[in-house]
C-alpha cells in the first residue's frame, strides 16, 4: 500500500523537515500518526495524497508516485484536512457534484451515516454548525471507500457525544481493503480505533508497532507508587503517579496512548520489530 524509502523533504528556505525518512504501511489498518507540532505529520499526508513533492528517496502508494496525479491513483485516495473549503450548496448538491470522482462511492453508506449524525441531506452546508461541517466531511470521506483514507486532526471540533459516535462510526465503515491514517493530537479521542502507531521525530520514522505487539512487550500502570526499578517511564498524576514498564508475566494491560507517545518522545522506549 505506502512504501516510502530515504524520503527527504523541505519548504522551501526552510531546513529540511525529512531526512531519510522509510515507512511501510498496509491495508487493513487504523494507524495512528503522532508527532510534536512541526515533526510533519500533515506534511507526510500532502507527501502520500500528491499535494507535495519530496525532493529525495521515493514514495509510493499503491505503486504509484503520488505527486504524478495519476487518475487511478487519486480516485483510491481522500485526504481530509485540518482546515478545508466547503461551498455553501446543499448537502446533496456537493454530492452529486463530488461523488462521481470516487468510483467506489456508496450512496446508502453515505445516507446511513449521515443519519447516525443526525444531519439531514437537505442542508446547505454554510448554515451547519462547525461540528456538524466537520461529521459532513468526515462521512463523505468514509462513503468514498477509497482504499487509503488520510483525516488530520478529524475530531476537532466534535463535541463530547459525537466524538464517541465518530469512533464507532469509523470502526464499522473500515474493512480490510483500506487503510486509515488519523494524524491527531487528541489521542484519547481515536485511542480504541488505532491498531498501528507511527511516531515522527526529528525528521524520521522513531517507532512504528502495531498495539498487539506493545501490549505483549509493555505494560501501563496507574496507582499511588511506582517500582522505580522496573518502570521505563513514569510521568505524576492527580491521585498519583502513571507508569510504563517491561512485560514478564504475560498479564496485559490497556494501552495508554499519551503516556507511551511521552515516553517514546524523551527517548526512554524504542521497539523496532517493523521496518522503518
Amino acid at each position: 500500500m505506502i512504501n516510502i524509502n530515504e524520503l527527504s523533504f523541505a519548504y522551501p528556505r526552510q531546513p529540511e523537515l525529512y531526512r531519510k525518512l522509510s515507512l511501510k504501511l498496509h491495508t487493513g489498518s487504523v494507524t495512528g500518526l503522532l508527532g510534536i507540532n512541526g515533526a510533519g505529520k500533515t506534511t507526510l499526508l500532502k507527501l502520500l495524497s500528491g499535494l507535495l513533492t519530496h525532493s529525495g528517496g521515493t514514495i509510493e502508494v499503491n505503486d504509484f508516485k503520488p505527486f504524478d496525479r495519476k487518475v487511478k491513483s487519486l480516485n483510491e485516495i481522500y485526504f481530509l484536512p485540518e482546515e478545508y473549503f466547503l461551498p455553501p450548496v446543499k448537502i446533496s448538491n456537493y454530492v452529486k457534484a463530488h461523488k462521481g470522482f470516487y468510483p467506489k462511492f456508496s450512496a446508502e453508506k453515505f445516507q446511513t451515516i449521515l443519519e447516525d449524525f443526525n444531519l439531514n441531506s437537505n442542508s446547505k452546508i454554510n448554515k451547519l454548525s462547525h461540528g456538524q461541517k466537520k461529521k459532513f466531511i468526515v462521512t463523505f470521506a468514509l462513503a468514498t471507500n477509497c482504499s487509503l483514507l488520510l483525516l488530520d486532526e478529524p475530531t476537532n471540533g466534535l463535541d463530547i457525544p459525537s466524538k464517541a459516535l465518530f469512533r464507532k462510526i469509523v470502526a464499522g465503515s473500515i474493512d480490510d481493503n483500506q487503510l486509515m491514517i488519523i494524524s491527531t493530537h487528541q489521542v484519547k479521542d481515536v485511542e480504541n480505533l488505532i491498531d498501528n502507531i507511527v511516531v515522527l521525530k526529528d525528521g524520521k520514522v522513531v517507532f512504528h508497532e502495531n498495539t498487539t505487539t506493545i501490549s505483549e512487550k509493555l505494560v501501563f500502570r496507574s496507582g499511588r507508587t511506582v517500582d522505580e526499578a522496573s518502570a521505563i517511564y513514569s510521568e505524576p498524576i492527580p491521585d498519583g503517579i502513571k507508569s510504563i514498564s517491561w512485560q514478564i508475566n504475560g498479564h496485559s494491560s490497556d494501552i495508554d496512548i499519551e503516556l507511551l507517545f511521552n515516553a517514546i518522545n524523551s527517548g526512554k522506549i524504542i521497539l523496532t520489530d517493523h521496518e522503518y
